[in-house]
């Protein structure tokens, strides 16, 4: 979850005034707020494009007319942060996302205009190759020449062990966004643009392992309004064969496969749940060791329970997905669930549903 104070949580649970921005950043260097009256950010992490965003204005004016308007879709972005006014006078507020602005269209007489980006992963997802592209050296450094190639001021920020890849060589029109995603993949990791509109090479936290960011608590003080949960077999696998084979570098394939050991789990291979192997190959592992690392981190994925939430709280613009959330439902009884998608609205009485993924039971 996005750092705020313990009182920023309290707030956000009782009746209290939204505070929105929006900021319009120009190719002059200009930044100009923007008068809104409504949109949505919406997060998912099963999407290259992790955070897009829609904006609502009412001054129908400002539809471009022609290249060089304040809001016409040649490189302009958008900065947006929603939080709360606390009854002194003073606002906290977390970041969105940024967003490159790609679409704007209304009525031209009475409006309203609606502004609609996606996150920076876009400028890295456009900028298709047109010469072959030789990613080497490590996992960070190989990620962060590919982002930094478009988004030249890019930062670029991981949370992961750095590993050494294989020369691996993307072809003409490659996507350059997929190429990151899959050398991050050799490390188990992924990468996305976060709210602060930073590159981060990371893990999904473990549910198992991780603490809970947030309760969603149902009574008088809590934020919780409802809540689905469902599970199913499918995708859950209890062995990974990671596989490498390089060309580039003169090295014979390698390979190694990784199974759930534990005569306890559930996905025990070779237990009940029978064997159900996930296969993983790319160029850029090279060594036996370098497969059986990316085999272990990929198996924890893997072996997740494929539980699936669908959660309806009070809006919390700090949540971030994968954080681990604590549901305390009515009964009383208690779990905990990863948030995978959300929609944060920029008005006050939007709803908030959460898409969660590895739900298990808290004790």
């Amino acid at each position: 979850m996005y750092p705020v104070s313990d009182r920023f949580l309290a707030r956000i649970a009782e009746s209290h005034q939204v505070a929105t921005e929006v900021q319009l950043f120009l190719t002059d260097g200009r930044v100009l707020p923007l008068e809104h009256t409504g949109g949505s950010v919406q997060v998912d992490r099963s999407q290259a494009i992790r955070r897009t965003c829609t904006v609502t204005i009412a001054d129908p004016t400002l539809i471009p007319r022609t290249p060089t308007d304040q809001l016409a879709v040649y490189g302009a972005r958008l900065r947006i942060a929603r939080g709360v006014y606390y009854g002194d006078g003073s606002t906290e507020t977390v970041p969105l996302g940024v967003f490159r602005l790609d679409e704007v269209g209304g009525d031209v007489n009475d409006g309203p205009v609606t502004l609609q980006g996606k996150d920076l992963a876009a400028v890295v997802q456009d900028d298709k190759l047109t010469a072959p592209w030789l990613a080497s050296g490590t996992v960070v450094s190989a990620v962060t020449a590919l982002v930094q190639r478009s988004l030249a001021d890019a930062e670029v920020t991981s949370t992961i062990v750095d590993t050494a890849i294989g020369r691996r060589i993307f072809d003409v029109e490659a996507d350059p966004w997929a190429a990151c995603q899959e050398i991050a993949a050799a490390a188990g990791a992924e990468v996305y643009f976060n709210a602060d509109g930073v590159a981060v090479i990371a893990t999904l936290p473990d549910i198992a392992t991780a603490s809970p960011v947030w309760d969603i608590e149902a009574g008088e003080s809590g934020v919780y309004i409802r809540a689905n949960r469902g599970m199913s077999s499918a995708g859950v696998h209890n062995g990974v064969l990671a596989r490498g084979e390089n060309t580039a570098d003169n090295v014979a394939p390698v390979s190694a496969l990784v199974t759930d050991s534990d005569p306890n789990s559930p996905t025990y291979w070779g237990g009940p749940y029978g064997r159900r192997p996930r296969f993983y190959s790319s160029p850029t592992l090279i060594t036996t060791n370098a497969c059986t690392a990316a085999a272990t981190l990929l198996l924890a994925q893997a072996k997740a329970p494929n539980a699936s939430g669908d959660i309806s709280s009070l809006p919390n613009p700090a949540l971030e997905p994968g954080d681990i959330l604590r549901l305390i439902h009515p009964d009383s009884s208690r779990e905990l669930q990863q948030a995978a998608s959300f929609t944060v609205p920029l008005t006050r009485d939007g709803d908030f549903p959460i898409s969660t993924i590895s739900a298990k039971e808290d004790a």
